[in-house]
């Protein structure tokens, strides 16, 4: 009964954001880096941190630790997308959000390399699914399919977390996409739907690991790490400064340059995140064979990139520059 009052209630909730959204001029406008043409209401996907700290309100907090740092991190996140904020106080924030996660999942009793590595690495995620939030549908479809993934895991494989914030999470999802999986979407995550929907797909994830013992199930986010990790890579090759905004992802190339609809791009992206999750799912791997599978996926992504993209456009600082301006 209280997932059926969860979908109207979201439903209202988000129609109350679209209100304040256009009396406040929460919107965003069209640049020479946007891949859309119409202005757009921008941090609907503040929708994700409410439904999750909504339902640990009625619950009695399971995860107390976890919703105070995506608390954090969503405010931070929405304020950021309200007017500029300063990149101290972001990575501050950011700092303090990942140790209360990692508090909450029992990480901090691991050896010290491994905190600090693991520091790196989700804070990179966060960033890293913020910066592939650029096109409509991408950021909903593809956070859906890991969430079923995980949802699927820990109904049939092995229980790391209460099945509820799963569905919670899921049907967050279901709403946000009816308003943004569109050709011309009403609404756009902003910063606080991107990073707080990482954040929530993080610590499931990071549940799931700890529980299994097993690395594989970073594979549920090896699509969004391999566009993100290989861009960065080429943009260094180029000489670029890796931390200026830019649309040089193999997703932004797609929908900008190629005028692939960016519908069927987010779609793209989706099914071959679900192919993978299946994979990782199914099969059991070593650390060997996982790290084989990962390095294969990453080589058939470089020449793919380079199949369609051409040598010339990947390498070349002056050619993407111009099809950026």
């Amino acid at each position: 009964m209280l997932y059926l009052l969860y979908l109207p209630g979201l439903f209202l909730l988000l129609h109350v954001y679209f209100w304040l959204a256009d009396r406040f001029n929460i919107i965003d406008e069209p640049n020479h880096r946007s891949s859309h043409k119409h202005v757009t209401i921008r941090g609907a996907g503040i929708i994700f941190p409410i439904a999750v700290i909504t339902h640990a309100l009625l619950t009695g907090f399971d995860y107390p630790l976890f919703v105070s740092g995506l608390l954090l991190i969503s405010f931070v996140s929405f304020y950021d997308d309200l007017r500029p904020l300063s990149n101290k106080i972001r990575v501050l924030a950011h700092l303090i959000a990942v140790f209360l996660l990692f508090k909450e999942a029992d990480l901090i009793s691991y050896p010290f390399w491994i905190i600090i590595l693991s520091f790196i690495l989700v804070i990179g995620a966060i960033n890293a699914y913020n910066f592939m939030d650029g096109i409509n549908g991408i950021t909903g479809s593809y956070s859906l399919v890991t969430l079923l993934a995980l949802c699927f895991i820990n109904q049939w494989e092995l229980t790391f977390v209460l099945n509820e914030w799963l569905i919670v999470s899921i049907l967050a999802l279901m709403v946000f996409n009816f308003f943004n999986f569109r050709k011309k979407a009403r609404c756009f995550a902003g910063d606080v739907g991107s990073v707080s929907i990482a954040f929530v797909i993080i610590f499931f994830l990071l549940l799931l690991i700890l529980s299994a013992g097993d690395l594989k199930y970073i594979g549920l986010l090896l699509v969004y790490g391999l566009d993100s990790v290989i861009t960065i890579i080429f943009r260094l090759i180029r000489g670029e400064n890796i931390f200026k905004a830019h649309r040089s992802h193999f997703y932004q190339y797609l929908a900008n340059v190629k005028k692939w609809p960016q519908l069927s791009v987010s779609v793209l992206y989706a099914l071959v995140q679900l192919l993978i999750s299946a994979i990782i799912i199914y099969i059991d791997l070593s650390l060997i064979q996982l790290f084989l599978f990962f390095i294969i996926c990453g080589s058939v992504f470089v020449c793919i990139r380079f199949l369609v993209e051409g040598r010339g456009y990947l390498l070349s600082k002056k050619v993407i520059d111009t099809n950026s301006a």
